[in-house]
């Protein structure tokens, strides 16, 4: 029972944490790319845009630090057998992360917030860059330790403490799982930050701002549409590949994602189904024939492996014991990831033919519709880390360490009860903060961070190499 509800709490730590993780991926770039056009073409609307985003940047960046260092502390609290088993190999990239990729990050995020009027223009906007860059940087070493645990490569066993050595920190860093990952996971990100830009302005659109502001978040609101059809275009790419990579080092998983019980040959992709998990068969399958096979192999006549006959040869390797996930929930957490994802895109580029040559959407249900993406995207990736962390089970590390060899002996079922009420608590308490605070400076708009001039004032011209404050 103690390791139900670790993985409860592990659980909601993660999802919890990775609500804030795509966001901060995505408008870091963002925010970088609205102060560089500013940059280039001085036009005030684009500094003003960069100081409104910024501020929901930060906000959504300062939650995602808090949350992740919750989330870090359990490795050793809750998983120490765990942490044991994997230290030596995830000493390194998890150091880098924290040495290399987290110090450029808040380093110069620190100097980005701190140097409006102090730092020249160009200066400062590389600050804002490196920050952007630190972030993705700290994205690919996380992103790599985690592939390490799908499909484990530069290591061995220790034959005295049977624990994993790193023998290759770059077969961890070039593990093809670890870079199609990132692609995946960084374009998924882009995908909610796009929508997260386009959702905030059209939420501003629909409530009739001011004039002045009219235009500035018709423009950002089409920035968030592009931004998340290009992501969308990596995100098909690069799940194509992460299908692939699936059917060669996690057949399980793909096979449970599609209620695929028997080898198949020609595997078709299932729409809808009924199955029975404890005869291991489906009553009710509707597909597209084909495409299943195509989706693991690259050809429609591929051949695809199937849960029951996985789970004999598994036992065959691994001795006896039960190697199948949840098939029911992978299976629906496969399609709401690629559903609720798609849809997004989709609004986009709808959302892009229709505000062409200048235009805005003809009624409010539209802008309703654009502010309903975000929440869409978030749980597509969402569904998306469910699949594939529930996906790895009963293994923490495959083919090498089981989830129930993992936990810590020492912790009783008392503390994880208390670790897990408290945590729960309290992450609910800062839900409330972050979007109280981030409704508070949508709802304020870009006069919240620079004041208009009056009506009868025109915007003041720079005079010097500096660049203006934040208004707190």
């Amino acid at each position: 029972m103690a390791l139900d509800l670790a993985r409860w709490q592990f659980g909601i730590t993660t999802i919890y944490h990775f609500l804030f993780v795509p966001l901060t991926i995505g408008l870091s770039v963002v925010v970088a790319s609205l102060q560089t056009a500013w940059h280039r073409t001085g036009r005030t609307e684009y500094l003003r845009a960069t100081k409104f985003f910024g501020k929901l940047f930060l906000i959504n960046f300062a939650m995602g630090v808090v949350t992740g260092i919750v989330q870090e502390f359990q490795f050793g609290m809750n998983w120490s057998d765990y942490s044991t088993f994997v230290g030596d190999v995830f000493g390194a990239p998890l150091a880098m992360e924290a040495l290399l990729a987290f110090f450029l990050e808040s380093t110069f995020i620190g100097l980005w917030i701190f140097g409006w009027d102090k730092l020249p223009r160009r200066v400062h906007l590389a600050c804002i860059w490196a920050a952007a860059i630190g972030t993705n940087l700290s994205a690919y070493f996380i992103l790599a330790a985690n592939a390490w645990m799908r499909h484990p490569v530069g290591f061995e066993i220790d034959p005295v403490t049977g624990q994993a050595r790193l023998t290759s920190i770059w077969a961890v860093l070039s593990n093809d799982q670890a870079w199609s990952t990132y692609l995946h996971v960084v374009s998924a990100a882009f995908i909610a930050a796009g929508l997260f830009v386009a959702a905030v302005s059209a939420y501003k659109l629909l409530k009739n701002v001011e004039p002045r502001e009219h235009e500035l978040f018709r423009k950002s609101m089409r920035a968030g549409f592009v931004v998340t059809a290009i992501a969308g275009v990596v995100v098909a790419v690069s799940g194509d590949h992460q299908a692939k990579l699936m059917a060669r080092y996690e057949p399980m998983k793909l096979a449970s994602a599609e209620a695929l019980w028997d080898d198949e040959h020609a595997a078709g992709f299932s729409i809808f189904a009924v199955g029975d998990i404890q005869d291991g068969r489906n009553h009710v399958n509707i597909q597209i024939p084909g495409v299943l096979a195509f989706l693991a192999t690259g050809d429609f006549e591929g051949d695809v492996q199937g849960i029951n006959d996985i789970q004999a040869r598994y036992e065959q390797v691994f001795g006896p014991g039960t190697y199948i996930p949840n098939v029911g929930l992978l299976y629906w957490a496969f399609r709401m990831m690629m559903g609720l994802g798609l849809a997004g895109v989709a609004i986009s580029l709808v959302g892009l033919w229709l505000t062409r040559r200048g235009r805005l959407f003809r009624w409010d249900w539209q802008y309703r519709l654009v502010v309903a993406a975000l929440p869409a995207a978030l749980l597509a990736n969402i569904f998306g880390w469910i699949l594939t962390e529930m996906g790895r089970q009963p293994w923490t590390v495959v083919g090498e360490l089981l989830t129930a060899n993992s936990v810590s002996p020492g912790v009783s079922l008392t503390e994880v009860a208390i670790s897990l009420s408290a945590f729960t608590l309290l992450y609910a308490v800062l839900a409330v903060i972050e979007l109280g605070l981030l409704f508070r400076y949508v709802k304020a708009g870009t006069a919240a961070v620079m004041p208009y001039p009056a009506e009868d004032e025109p915007e003041p011209e720079k005079t010097d190499d500096r660049v203006p404050a934040f208004v707190y």
